[in-house]
């Protein structure tokens, strides 16, 4: 069988399983992002990098398509981009309850429970590679943290740390 074949097998085995459509993922990408806009926390990291939103929101849209439903669209590198940003486990964990409190309200409970343990796991990959970019190497249950809260879309402390859980 060939790539293609597979992969749109296992598509519409997830579909049939979780209902996820690219439609679906549309709305929970642009929910999403309407709240990380108007987060306190948040939106200062996304709006020093972000001028033009929607190229980056048709990026997320191929991106989550990828994750959610392994359709492939999605060809970038986002520990890369996120490796240099402002970020720690607070932030994570604030991406997260944003995440989830919209899968939870836009999507069925199925689709939503597929979003969510994809996203857990990004963020926890993501925050290990932010901590590694700042020297940090995480143990288990560790979470990154830096020093410094200064978050103006400037480089936060120069003593990153790691904490427990």
């Amino acid at each position: 069988m060939a790539e293609a074949e597979r992969r749109e097998q296992i598509t519409a085995e997830i579909v049939g399983r979780t209902g996820i459509t690219e439609a679906m993922i549309e709305r929970l990408v642009h929910g999403f992002y309407a709240r990380v806009r108007s987060d306190p926390m948040l939106a200062p990291v996304f709006e020093a990098r972000i001028t033009d939103w929607e190229p980056h929101l048709a990026q997320m849209c191929a991106f989550w398509s990828s994750v959610a439903l392994m359709t492939g669209r999605y060809h970038g590198t986002p520990m890369v981009k996120h490796m240099r940003l402002p970020v720690d486990a607070a932030h994570f964990d604030r991406w997260l309850q944003l995440f989830e409190t919209t899968a939870q309200e836009l999507c069925p409970p199925v689709a939503a429970t597929h979003f969510i343990e994809r996203a857990r796991r990004i963020a926890s990959s993501l925050e290990m590679g932010v901590a590694s970019g700042q020297g940090v190497m995480l143990g288990v249950g560790e979470r990154y943290r830096r020093k410094s809260s200064s978050f103006r879309g400037s480089p936060l402390g120069e003593n990153p740390e790691s904490i427990g859980p």
